[in-house]
């Protein structure tokens, strides 16, 4: 969201009556949980996917080819 529409938000909430503020309000932390929720799965799900190729590219990693490759660096 552009920053320049917060104070347009603002002014409309500014003239919301309470009971509308806190719907506007359970709405905006519904928005924020679900995207953290998401955030949240996407990182366990990068970690996860992380340890099940490890023990797979260990086998390359570990070869006498790959040690002489990386003995410069």
């Amino acid at each position: 969201m552009e920053t320049a529409m917060i104070p347009q938000i603002t002014e409309r909430l500014q003239k919301l009556p309470t009971d509308k503020l806190v719907v506007v309000y359970d709405f905006i932390s519904y928005l924020l949980d679900r995207e953290a929720e998401q955030r949240h799965k996407w990182v366990s799900d990068a970690f996860h996917t992380m340890l099940a190729s490890e023990s797979v590219l260990q086998r390359d990693w570990e070869r006498p080819e790959e040690d002489e490759a990386w003995a410069d660096l």
